[in-house]
């Protein structure tokens, strides 16, 4: 849905930077979800969102906005695929060159 973007020179100089905003989004996303499915009070005026988070939950295993390559490989490697074919670039382009890695 969205991508995050490091400059090249500032994740050389701080390589921490990838991990700690990778581990700050799926804390914040964490935090969401839990808000998102409290029985409580609704966090968001739709009377269906538990039938909705349900069917979420049954189509995507509870994620259906998965962070990270692997759980995203297919899509991205089908993204490079069809970038070759627009003449973009020459090469395919290994996902791994795309990403830095993370170790959170």
């Amino acid at each position: 849905m969205h991508l995050i973007v490091i400059r090249k020179d500032l994740y050389e100089r701080h390589p921490f930077v990838a991990t700690s905003l990778y581990d700050a989004f799926c804390a914040a996303k964490d935090w969401a979800w839990q808000k998102m499915r409290y029985p409580g009070t609704l966090r968001y005026m739709l009377p269906w969102l538990a039938a909705d988070i349900e069917e979420v939950d049954t189509l995507f295993g509870g994620d259906c906005w998965p962070y990270g390559v692997e759980p995203n490989r297919p899509t991205l490697e089908a993204l490079v695929r069809v970038y070759g074919r627009t003449g973009a670039h020459c090469r395919p382009i290994p996902i791994e060159k795309l990403f830095v890695p993370t170790y959170g």
